[in-house]
C-alpha cells in the first residue's frame, strides 16, 4: 500500500506490506530461507524475491550472507519490533470481527500434550458442546515445541503445555496464560517397605532405583524436583509412556513420579501423595497468538479449561 499522503514524499514514508512482513516474520522464526518456503507453501526464489521487494520498498537491507545462509540485518529487527505490535492489533481486530459477525459461533483450534487431551481438552469440549454449541473446537494433539511451532504458523489457536517450555514473556508473538499446578506423586510397587509408610517424604527415596524418560520434559521435570528434595535421582531405567513407566513399577524395578493429571493406575502399584509443604508440581499454561485472547471462542474455550482445572495455579 502506498501510505504517501498529501505533500509528503516518498522519503518521509515507507511502504508496509503485512504479506512480506509475515514473511519475514517467518524467517526470523525457522532460520533458513527453505523452512520459510515450506511453512508459507511458498518457494524459496519467491520468499527471497519477497523480501528483496520489502527491502526495496523499506529503503533498507533486510539480509545479509551468513556463509551458505542468510541472517536477518539490525535495521530487519527494528522492522519486526514494529511489526509484532502491528500483528497484535490485527489479531484483535480478527478476533472482535469474529465475535460481531459470528456471535457465540466459529471455531477453536487446540494444539495440547498428551496427558491434556483426556484430563482437560476432552472434558471442556463436552461442555462447550452444552453451554455453545454453535462453538466448534478441534483438537490435535502436539508437544510443547510443535504446539508453538503451530500456533505461530496459525495452524492451531491455543496451545497447552508445561510452564517449564512455555516461551519466554517477553516473546511478543505470544501471550501465556497459567492454567493450573499439577501435583506429583510417588508410584511405588505395591510391597516396596514405604507403600504405607506415613508421611513418605522425596528425600526418603533417595536411594532407590528410578524410571523416568531419558530426556525431554519429564526427564527435566523429575531430576528438578529430585534435586529440590536434596539428591540426584538414579536412573536405572528410561521409558516415556505412563504404562510402560508403572508396568516397571510394578515389577519392581524402581520408583517414579506421576503427575496427577495423568490418572495412571496399574495393578501391583501404590500411589502416594507428598505432604503439602513438600509436594513437587509441574505448571501447565495455555498460549495465545498476542491480541487474539479477547476473541470469544478463544475466552469460552480458556474459561472450560480454567474450571476443569483440578489445581489452580500457584501464586
Amino acid at each position: 500500500m502506498n501510505a504517501n499522503g498529501p505533500g509528503e514524499t516518498s522519503d518521509q514514508r515507507h511502504d508496509w506490506d503485512i504479506k512480506k512482513l509475515h514473511i519475514l516474520r517467518t524467517l526470523r522464526d525457522r532460520g533458513t530461507v527453505t523452512a520459510t518456503a515450506e511453512a508459507l507453501l511458498m518457494t524459496p526464489s519467491a520468499v527471497s524475491q519477497q523480501l528483496t521487494n520489502l527491502a526495496k520498498r523499506l529503503g533498507v537491507p533486510l539480509l545479509e550472507a551468513d556463509g551458505r545462509r542468510v541472517r536477518l540485518t539490525d535495521a530487519a529487527h527494528l522492522v519486526l519490533r514494529h511489526a509484532e505490535a502491528v500483528f497484535a492489533q490485527l489479531e484483535r481486530a480478527d478476533a472482535e470481527l469474529a465475535g460481531y459477525l459470528r456471535g457465540e459461533a466459529g471455531r477453536v483450534r487446540v494444539g495440547a500434550f498428551s496427558t491434556a487431551v483426556p484430563a482437560l481438552v476432552v472434558p471442556a469440549v463436552l461442555r462447550l458442546r452444552r453451554s455453545h454449541p454453535a462453538l466448534e473446537v478441534r483438537v490435535r494433539e502436539a508437544e510443547a515445541a510443535e504446539a508453538y511451532e503451530l500456533l505461530s504458523a496459525g495452524a492451531v489457536d491455543l496451545a497447552l503445555s508445561l510452564a517449564a517450555h512455555a516461551p519466554s514473556a517477553r516473546d511478543p508473538r505470544f501471550t501465556v496464560v497459567p492454567l493450573l499446578a499439577d501435583p506429583l506423586d510417588v508410584a511405588l510397587p505395591a510391597d516396596h517397605p514405604l507403600a504405607s509408610s506415613p508421611g513418605l517424604r522425596l528425600a526418603d527415596l533417595a536411594g532407590e532405583p528410578w524410571i523416568f524418560g531419558g530426556s525431554g520434559p519429564w526427564s527435566q521435570i523429575t531430576t528438578a524436583a529430585c534435586e529440590a528434595a536434596g539428591f540426584v535421582p538414579e536412573q536405572a531405567h528410561s521409558a516415556a509412556g505412563w504404562t510402560a513407566i508403572l508396568s516397571m513399577v510394578s515389577a519392581g524395578m524402581g520408583v517414579a513420579l506421576v503427575p496427577r493429571l495423568a490418572g495412571a493406575r496399574c495393578e501391583g502399584v501404590a500411589m502416594r501423595e507428598l505432604p503439602a509443604d513438600r509436594r513437587p508440581y509441574r505448571h501447565v499454561v495455555a498460549a495465545v497468538r498476542r491480541g487474539a485472547e479477547g476473541g470469544a471462542g478463544l475466552s469460552h474455550v480458556l474459561s472450560a479449561l480454567r474450571e476443569l482445572s483440578p489445581t489452580p495455579p500457584l501464586p
